[in-house]
């Protein structure tokens, strides 16, 4: 009788295989998840912690095989074991080039999933052996970053030197480059993966409830505490606590903050008790938090506390390179999501993605791609992009420092040559309506 209660997901579009396949598994005492496609099966390894998947090869829409592709790039640390009616030496070997550990054909007995099972997880392999960084640039993937660019490469090498320690993290970038991303690949790379990752976004908290959250609070502690309830810090407890946003922190919570990282222990607010916590502290901002200290909105002892190690996120533009490997990530996720197959995108269309500036990063291209898909047919052209994309604007150079009226008056004639003097699609592109174009032309 197997006693680890492993978490396992089983995808098959046949219902009647799942469920004789999670009754069997019941019986030597594993959790089970079930699928009928890969876009439950996607569903169900974001939101849930899986030890084993189990698919089934040929489905309608998208088939097993680009499930495990998929699951071999974006969680390389989670075995994969096929089951399928319908063996192929050639599908074996493809299955098997992609990371499957055994391959099961149907109909089988029920030891013969036992053992299958038993020898996957037996050589499941770990989530910090050195050897995953070595095929990072070949993949394209690390942890949950995707991208070969030297830009991404030098943030990934500093996770390398930080992802199995206790070192305090601060991470900046601009909005939508992926800094929780970025933390997340910390923690699931390193040795406490399978301890808890807690994320918090401090700005999106009231500024009066926060101390509340981080270190939780005793019953009648203040109105509304109708309960004894445990804080962030207790909650990641031998894992990660991820700050984002921690210039919108009061001076208050900094105080707290500093106590924490200095004793490594908590207050519940209205309790005197002190309780210690082993936490990985994880902080990440877009603001210049130097600018927030020279206001006296920021405590000085408590930046260089966060900042042990620090890891500056590239915007996009500067990683142009790595717009077609996030592109084909999106097109399979929201492929699978929107239209429940694989979607491809043609070399005019991608040339388009790859000359813009992306000032909104990856999330702005996160968007587009979403947009495109939802428009596309049978891929998606250069006509499902968004107008603003496909006209070919020169922008200044950074050395070319000029009035601001110059530069509006500059970006707007390029914008009218590059539509052909459409004030239309013109006003669409600078986002604005089309009498006031009219306006700062005259």
């Amino acid at each position: 009788m197997v006693l680890n209660n492993e978490n396992i997901l089983l995808v098959d579009d046949d219902i009647h295989i799942l469920e004789l396949i999670q009754r069997h598994l019941q019986s030597f005492n594993y959790h089970t998840y079930k699928a009928v496609s890969v876009k439950e099966a996607i569903e169900i390894l974001k939101d849930k912690n899986i030890d084993l998947l189990i698919t089934d090869l040929k489905m309608p829409g998208v088939d097993g095989l680009e499930l495990v592709k998929f699951v071999s790039e974006h969680y390389p640390e989670i075995p994969k074991l096929v089951v399928t009616g319908y063996p192929s030496i050639d599908g074996a070997l493809e299955a098997m080039k992609s990371g499957v550990m055994d391959y099961l054909t149907k109909p089988f007995t029920k030891e013969e999933l036992r053992k299958a099972v038993s020898k996957s997880l037996e050589l499941k392999p770990q989530k910090h052996i050195p050897e995953k960084t070595e095929n990072k640039e070949d993949s394209g993937s690390y942890g949950e970053l995707i991208g070969n660019s030297d830009a991404i490469k030098k943030v990934t090498e500093v996770i390398e030197r930080v992802k199995s320690n206790r070192a305090t993290v601060f991470i900046t970038g601009e909005s939508g480059t992926g800094k929780e991303l970025v933390a997340r690949s910390i923690h699931y790379m390193g040795k406490y993966a399978r301890a808890p990752f807690i994320a918090v976004n401090c700005g999106a908290i009231p500024e009066n409830l926060l101390e509340a959250e981080l270190f939780g609070y005793t019953k009648g502690a203040f109105t509304g505490a109708n309960e004894n309830r445990i804080g962030f810090f207790q909650a990641a407890n031998k894992g990660t606590l991820f700050l984002d946003e921690i210039g919108n922190a009061s001076m208050a919570t900094q105080l707290r903050l500093l106590r924490v990282l200095q004793e490594k222990e908590v207050t519940r607010l209205g309790s005197q008790k002190v309780e210690k916590v082993d936490v990985r502290l994880i902080a990440a901002t877009n603001i210049d938090l130097k600018e927030l200290i020279k206001k006296g909105k920021f405590r000085e002892d408590l930046y260089y506390r966060l900042t042990v190690v620090q890891i500056d996120v590239p915007p996009l533009r500067e990683r142009l390179e790595d717009v077609a490997l996030l592109t084909e990530k999106f097109l399979f996720k929201y492929g699978v999501e929107y239209k429940d197959r694989l979607l491809k995108i043609t070399p005019e269309a991608l040339e388009v993605l790859e000359r813009y500036s992306w000032p909104g990063n990856i999330r702005e291209l996160e968007n587009v791609v979403q947009q495109a898909i939802i428009m596309c047919d049978k891929q998606v052209e250069v006509k499902d992009l968004p107008d603003y994309l496909k006209y070919k604007i020169d922008f200044p150079t950074e050395n070319e420092l000029l009035p601001l009226k110059e530069v509006e008056r500059n970006h707007i004639l390029k914008v009218l040559k590059a539509t052909n003097n459409n004030k239309t699609q013109a006003a669409k592109i600078l986002q604005i309506d089309r009498k006031t174009l009219s306006e700062k032309i005259k």
